[in-house]
């Protein structure tokens, strides 16, 4: 079935882009009786994506939230982790531009940075210090306030698509066969239902949906957690003013498999000439949320004292920003036995990860990529839509839990039962790549294919990757941070 046409089908066209548009409690939202509409539970990126992927195929999409939404750039209730470092992997960056062209161009005029991997990146693995190679990859590296603003005007551009801002979902309605749409209620108490032909749970980790689910009497999903016990802390700083622009994304990562806790730290340059620089910790080893013991840990308790070197005379713009909120978790909708139709569910609703290996935005674009090409193959309203939908979100979703759990099941405490046999042949192997990959270009080409989702992890069992594996590095080792004598002088290093 081919896609409704656009009022506005790029947002980039000659006409201004509206401003935000909000439903008040008073207006009607067109019905299924009147119409093809859809329902979007939550307006953050995945969300609002999924809205953006559905209007091609529907008279009107809603997207209810709970927060009100920011015109601008701006902090928000329901978004907290937007104070932490965020960067959308190349695989994330071609499914945001699939289907809203020019975001891109958008993000950059707006300050964004376009960070070449692994050209732009200093990063010590837990096998060594990685050689810049020749651009492979590349990241979109801004503030997720930024990041959420962009998207969200150009969705809200189309005029097909509503939000109905400051609404509280309260439940589902329907059955155990079909869900018909869902319960809400304003900030003034009133409440109503809102009927669709299709509901999309994109409430983050947060989300409710086994509970809506068990109200119509269905089984709860299928869950895993996997949760290394990491804490992290962020501060934004002002750059050198010779280090604003072109600076690379410096990371020191931790080693899963060496004794005690694991400890990272990534410094990602963000838009207005700032840097975001985000220390982590497993169980016993956690940062401090106190500002005055930030540089300290970046200098004395990581495995390599360049993150602390490089802020030690930036400028904070800010206090530190704390979390607990890292475990990986997933709900294996796909896999219920017994399931409504009409109702699906994305983004942190479906699986989060830990935040350190940053897929979470770029999982969240390639599934509404997934819904949309399940919308074009099968046609709105087709039997069995909503559990095909969700079959195809599970494949982005599901490579990215593969490298978050890869990781972090090895630390103390992860899981009840430990890493399997199977956990470590992987990991065993990985390490092989990750040794390689610090002195093989091609090896690295290949990891970063996976980590930058652009393809499966099928490339790494290729019989050239397995000869490699087995040669190992053809350069010696790095002793020192790759970082250039002009990067140096502009850190002032």
């Amino acid at each position: 079935m081919s896609e409704r046409p656009a009022a506005d089908r790029s947002s980039g066209s000659s006409r201004p882009v509206r401003p935000v548009r909000a439903v008040q409690a008073v207006q009607a939202v067109r019905t299924d009786q009147n119409g093809r509409t859809a329902v979007v539970l939550g307006g953050s990126l995945a969300g609002m994506l999924a809205a953006r992927a559905l209007a091609g195929f529907v008279d009107k999409v809603t997207v209810v939230e709970r927060d009100a939404l920011p015109e601008r750039p701006g902090p928000r209730r329901g978004l907290p982790q937007a104070r932490h470092a965020h960067m959308l992997w190349s695989g994330g960056v071609q499914a945001v531009e699939e289907l809203l062209p020019g975001t891109t161009e958008r993000l950059l005029a707006a300050g964004a940075h376009h960070q070449a991997v692994t050209t732009d990146m200093v990063v010590l693995s837990p096998q060594g210090w990685y050689r810049r190679w020749p651009v492979s990859h590349h990241n979109l590296l801004a503030g997720r306030d930024l990041l959420d603003a962009t998207v969200r005007t150009a969705v809200l551009a189309d005029e097909r698509v509503e939000l109905l801002e400051r609404t509280e979902v309260l439940g589902l309605v329907g059955g155990e066969a079909a869900v018909t749409g869902v319960r809400v209620r304003h900030d003034d108490g009133t409440e109503r239902t809102l009927e669709a032909g299709l509901v999309v749970d994109a409430t983050g980790r947060s989300s409710r949906a086994p509970h809506w689910l068990a109200a119509l009497g269905l089984p709860e999903p299928e869950k895993r957690e996997v949760d290394s016990g990491l804490a992290y802390a962020s501060r934004v700083y002002r750059a050198p003013e010779g280090a604003r622009r072109g600076f690379p994304v410096v990371a020191v990562q931790a080693d899963a498999r060496q004794p005690g806790p694991g400890r990272s730290a990534f410094l990602v340059p963000i838009e207005d000439g700032r840097w975001i620089v985000m220390l982590s910790g497993t169980r016993g080893g956690e940062p401090s949320p106190d500002n005055d013991d930030f540089v300290r840990f970046a200098r004395e308790d990581l495995r390599h004292p360049i993150l602390g070197e490089l802020i030690a005379g930036a400028e904070p713009l800010g206090d530190v920003a704390f979390t607990r909120s890292t475990a990986n978790r997933r709900w294996f909708y796909e896999r219920m036995s017994r399931r409504p139709e009409n109702f699906t569910v994305v983004g942190d609703a479906l699986a989060v990860y830990n935040p350190v290996y940053g897929h979470g935005m770029a999982v969240a674009a390639q599934s509404a990529v997934a819904l949309r090409d399940v919308m074009r193959r099968q046609g709105w309203g087709s039997p069995g839509l909503a559990r095909r939908i969700q079959k195809a979100v599970a494949r982005p979703v599901g490579v990215a839990w593969d490298l978050a759990i890869g990781q972090d099941v090895f630390y103390k405490g992860a899981t009840e039962a430990g890493p399997t046999l199977r956990d470590r042949l992987v990991a065993a192997y990985v390490d092989r790549l990750l040794l390689t990959a610090t002195g093989n270009g091609r090896i690295a080409r290949r990891l970063t294919d996976v980590t930058s989702l652009e393809r499966g992890p099928e490339v790494l069992l290729t019989p050239s990757v397995l000869l490699a594996a087995a040669a190992g590095p053809l350069k010696p080792r790095l002793e020192e941070a790759p970082l250039t004598a002009e990067e140096r002088k502009a850190a002032g290093l």
